[in-house]
């Protein structure tokens, strides 16, 4: 009855924002402002809404329609909160899409109470959890980021070319821990590699000593710590540092940030790890244009935002309706070939190309390809600590 209720209002809700092609169209940016990745969270709405801004200044959107930015909290990790922001995204709001959530539970949490019941499209910058490529969506969902199936490769690439034979892994307690968990163990294992333990850790707590105990038994020449920053990831780390039981570390996406150089500094150099990323034109571009409106467009997942944004838009203009029913159709057309490649900065361009009857390939700032149906195919750009600085090594 919820889920019926929910709908009814979200169709009353939308249709009155889809009746007027001049009025703003609200996009939400569920994102986890607060939480274990509050220091992604800035740079990702920032990427996110400057798109939004990008589109709306130049005008050409069906005709001049505006678009306005909505933020909700997802918290990356309370599926209640998260769901309720949602909730209050798509029925108070009037949402004709969502760029977001950013972590994986949270995310597929919205995907099946708020998304799928009311038919509102989510864009993800950073939900990576192999689960959701086979997650029903009714053809709902989709992320411009690649599925920690792709991570465990490389993952396992990057050890492979150090030299290393054996591992100990720790997770956090949740979807996308286990998820990257259980793809960095299946992959490592294959190449022939050894993982001594894989143990879960719980966010939240002041003391990891024991868990560190139990991975420091286990043994393992590289601590594998596929946690957040700001939460256990970090205090991972920090045991393992002060009891001296690792000092060399593989960070995953979740734990590449500026915040793991303010926390750890030289402490971890020699260690080394990857996160999406890309070398592409549009990567250097959508930074200088970042740079410009004076936020870090190397921030994690924050050109992978912009992106969401993005093919939203061009998906409403390729569809000429902002309904989610109809533009969810073309996500999958304008972010591939063929057509006229659109990069950052290029929205106004794209736009009036569709406009005018021709086919765009949207790039964007991350090299957007995606392979399936909430699949984006992905790049990794790789970084190791040397001198208390975070450095990119190389992209793959």
């Amino acid at each position: 009855m919820k889920k019926f209720l929910l709908a009814s209002a979200a169709t009353l809700v939308t249709t009155a924002a889809f009746a007027d092609a001049h009025s703003p169209v609200k996009l939400g940016v569920i994102l986890g402002f607060t939480g274990p990745l509050e220091s992604l969270a800035p740079g990702m709405a920032q990427g996110a809404e400057m798109a939004m801004t990008e589109v709306t200044e130049a005008g050409t959107l069906l005709d001049g329609t505006a678009i306005e930015p909505v933020r909700g909290d997802s918290t990356c990790v309370d599926a209640a909160a998260a769901t309720s922001a949602a909730e209050r995204l798509v029925t108070s709001d009037g949402v004709a899409g969502i760029v977001g959530a950013d972590c994986s539970g949270v995310t597929g949490s919205i995907l099946q109470n708020v998304a799928l019941p009311n038919g509102v499209v989510m864009v993800s910058p950073s939900a990576t959890s192999p689960g959701l490529t086979t997650a029903e969506d009714d053809g709902l969902f989709f992320r411009t980021s690649p599925s920690d199936a792709r991570q465990g490769v490389i993952v396992t690439n990057i050890l492979q070319e150090k030299g290393v034979q054996e591992i100990a892994l720790t997770y956090t307690n949740n979807d996308y821990g286990k998820g990257l968990a259980d793809a960095i163990e299946k992959e490592f294992t294959d190449a022939g590699g050894t993982v001594t333990i894989s143990a879960a850790h719980e966010d939240g707590k002041a003391d990891y000593s024991a868990e560190v105990g139990a991975l420091s038994a286990a043994g393992g020449e590289v601590l594998v710590v596929a946690g957040y920053v700001d939460q256990g990831g970090s205090g991972i780390v920090r045991a393992a540092l002060d009891s001296g039981a690792f000092d060399t570390f593989y960070f995953p996406d979740g734990m590449v940030s500026q915040a793991l150089i303010d926390n750890f500094g030289s402490e971890i150099d020699g260690s080394y790890g990857a996160n999406p990323g890309t070398d592409s034109p549009g990567a250097q571009r959508y930074q200088d244009m970042a740079s410009e409106a004076g936020y870090d467009g190397t921030s994690p997942f924050s050109a992978e935002a912009y992106d969401a944004a993005a093919l939203i838009m061009l998906a409403m203009q390729a569809a000429g309706s902002t309904d989610p029913a109809a533009y969810k159709e073309h996500v999958m057309h304008v972010a591939n070939a063929p057509g006229e490649e659109i990069l950052p900065g290029d929205l106004a361009r794209g736009l009036q190309i569709i406009a005018d009857g021709g086919d765009v390939d949207y790039v964007g700032a991350s090299a957007v390809e995606l392979i399936g149906p909430g699949e984006s195919a992905g790049n990794y750009r790789e970084i190791a600590i040397e001198g208390g600085e975070l450095v990119v090594t190389g992209y793959r």
